[in-house]
């Protein structure tokens, strides 16, 4: 993985000051200034619409300071593009920004920072941002760096990152926080019964992998998550089109997010009992390919028509649920870039989140809502599962046509997740199309920040 700068100092010898302010705050804050001051921002038509930012001359020229518009004060990537946008240096906060509001600018800047550094070297040095006052400091930290290490993963191609690489992500991230993480590999899923991901998995020259990370205390509340890890997905023997594979680096989306978001739980030691599971597979073309038409069967004991080997991702994960709510965990989530249906319906930037649990689904909204990472609750239309019926086998991977094929989907993966108490599935895309404040073009930790402020409010 990259080396990602974090951008967020303590206690810095020599700064240069921000003046954030709201377009409720601007024309008091402006009247106080001095009329050097109000003559440059009326020059230049300043007006503190979130994240539109100006330099503040000073007598010799250099820069004296930066005021930051914050618009209505809600939008936390106001920050996103200072550590671009500025000249090279170390700037602080004046005031105490209020309630939350500190740790999100911090974690914000720190996401603007980030850069894919693996194979071409960056151009120009960051900006860095003192600590704000009343900011988290750890929370902000562990937040920059667990997105850092799902961006880093999604945005490594497939030829650098099979599952055996994945696999070793998540041991040396286990061995940071003091984890345990076992992995079963090749035929060894067979004997211990996870013939979905073996069947998936098997056709590549790279060994399909059970990736099972452990940590916390035994008898803290069991918190599982799931993460797809399909490191790249040929389409398999129903071959995807040239274009359709351009970015399929990016379907282990799931499984880096899972990683990331582990690593902020484990960073901020919630006394919780984590566990991740992450099926790694290369859905790849060769004589022992899975088939159309072939029959599988699962660690569930339920047998699987394949009606398109394209549809991979949800029987990766079948095994893998079916793993994880044999503890009965309090909470179980797998994310997933399983659907094109699902970005047909809600767009790149929309998580699916298909949930039957209210009060986990207000949860999430709530704490997706105060770190601006949405996502939108989807049906699971229990009347879509005849859809699924196969008259050779216990259900279809996938359904006849084109309609509901995300609700399919996760009504395929609800199979797999009794008695689990209580399961969250969310589709997503794991990917910026185009660059926006704190969120470079390129991979994505979407529903992590949502993710661990519920995980956090429930059991930290």
């Amino acid at each position: 993985m990259t080396a990602t700068p974090i951008l967020l100092r303590r206690a810095p010898a020599e700064t240069t000051p921000i003046w954030p302010i709201t377009e409720a705050d601007a024309e008091a804050w402006l009247a106080a200034q001095d009329d050097a001051t109000r003559a440059w921002l009326t020059a230049t038509e300043f007006k503190p619409t979130a994240g539109a930012h100006r330099l503040l001359p000073g007598p010799d020229g250099a820069p004296r300071g930066v005021v930051l518009g914050l618009g209505d004060g809600n939008d936390m990537w106001a920050w996103g593009e200072l550590p671009r946008a500025l000249p090279a240096a170390t700037y602080r906060v004046e005031g105490e920004l209020a309630g939350e509001a500190a740790t999100r600018a911090a974690v914000a800047w720190g996401l603007g920072g980030y850069r894919f550094t693996r194979y071409k070297a960056p151009e120009g040095e960051l900006a860095s941002l003192a600590m704000p006052a009343g900011a988290d400091a750890d929370l902000a930290e562990a937040m920059v760096a667990g997105t850092a290490l799902t961006r880093d993963l999604v945005n490594t191609p497939a030829g650098d990152l099979g599952p055996a690489e994945l696999a070793a992500a998540a041991q040396a991230l286990a061995e940071r926080h003091g984890a345990d993480c076992n992995v079963i590999s090749g035929d060894a899923l067979l004997l211990n019964n996870f013939p979905m991901i073996h069947a998936v998995g098997r056709a590549s020259s790279r060994a399909p992998r059970l990736i099972d990370l452990t940590w916390g205390d035994a008898n803290a509340p069991k918190v599982t998550l799931v993460g797809k890890g399909v490191c790249f997905d040929s389409g398999g023997l129903d071959l995807k089109p040239a274009a359709g594979m351009l970015r399929m680096k990016k379907d282990m989306g799931g499984a880096a997010t899972v990683l990331g978001l582990a690593a902020v739980i484990m960073a901020r030691k919630l006394p919780v009992r984590l566990r991740v599971l992450v099926p790694a597979v290369e859905n790849s073309v060769s004589g022992n390919a899975f088939r159309p038409g072939d029959v599988l069967a699962t660690r569930k004991g339920l047998t699987v028509e394949i009606g398109n080997t394209d549809a991979e991702g949800r029987l990766v994960l079948g095994d893998a649920l079916t793993l994880a709510a044999e503890e009965e965990p309090a909470l179980l989530v797998d994310c997933a870039t399983l659907t094109g249906a699902a970005r047909v319906a809600l767009g790149q930037d929309l998580p699916a989140l298909f949930c039957d649990d209210d009060a986990l689904v207000a949860d999430i909204a709530e704490h997706g809502a105060a770190w601006q990472d949405p996502t939108w609750r989807m049906p699971l239309h229990a009347p879509y599962k005849e859809r699924l019926n196969s008259p050779v086998a216990d259900m279809n991977n996938v359904s006849e046509g084109a309609f509901g094929g995300s609700i399919t989907a996760a009504l395929f993966l609800q199979r797999f997740t009794e008695p689990a108490k209580s399961w969250a599935h969310i589709d997503l895309y794991a990917w910026n199309d185009k660059p926006r404040p704190g969120r470079p073009q390129g991979g994505e930790a979407m529903v992590l920040r949502a993710l661990y402020g519920t995980i956090a409010a429930r059991y930290g």
